[in-house]
């Protein structure tokens, strides 16, 4: 595990210095003429890209439930908004794992940082990339998940998983990416945050 930590630090970047961050990648990568006009306020988030040290690396994700106001349904990594009371954002990754998972902070090594990310219902998100260790224990959170899974990391590397496709967004059609696994369908945000790391551990 040293090996493999110490070689993903050496792709990934370093913790930002505070809690607020500038994006470098968006949702409007693929659709630059969506983009708002004029600059808007984000709000700052994070998310916990765990990969599970296994003989074969998988990385795990939460498929959000369907009442959510927000990405109902959709397959994500553990994370939502920074709150008040997190120290930063890595601690706010750490704790909407343990609240969606009930993975606690101690099964963590954090590995690096991918760049900030800007989505189009206006947060601000760091994806944080961390390694699982095993002997955790999941408890979802049923009223924001509805199941967790797992993805062979070398799948997500694999140049033939990732697609392009059109997804439509309050009756305006965009470009997305997209990872189709076992029936679980990654796309947007999420799916952009994977190709980042593809790109970082090229």
């Amino acid at each position: 595990m040293r090996a493999y930590l110490a070689r993903l630090r050496a792709k990934l970047l370093p913790q930002p210095k505070a809690l607020s961050i500038v994006p470098s990648r968006s949702d409007f990568d693929l659709n630059p003429t969506a983009r708002p006009p004029m600059a808007r306020l984000l709000r700052p988030a994070a998310v916990l890209i765990p990969i599970i040290m296994r003989e074969e690396p998988m990385v795990l994700f939460t498929k959000r439930a369907e009442h959510l106001p927000r990405h109902p349904g959709q397959v994500s990594f553990p994370g939502g908004k920074a709150d008040p009371d997190d120290v930063s954002l890595t601690a706010t990754a750490l704790r909407e794992l343990k609240e969606e998972t009930g993975i606690g902070p101690e099964f963590v090594t954090v590995a690096g940082y991918l760049e900030p990310y800007e989505t189009i219902t206006g947060f601000a998100v760091l994806p944080v990339v961390g390694i699982l260790s095993e002997g955790y224990s999941l408890t979802p959170d049923a009223r924001e998940v509805d199941g967790i899974f797992e993805v062979p990391l070398a799948f997500l590397l694999a140049p033939a998983s990732l697609d392009e496709q059109a997804r439509e967004f309050k009756g305006v059609s965009r470009r997305v990416y997209a990872f189709t696994y076992q029936g679980h369908y990654i796309w947007g945000a999420t799916a952009a945050m994977i190709v980042n790391l593809r790109e970082r551990l090229a």
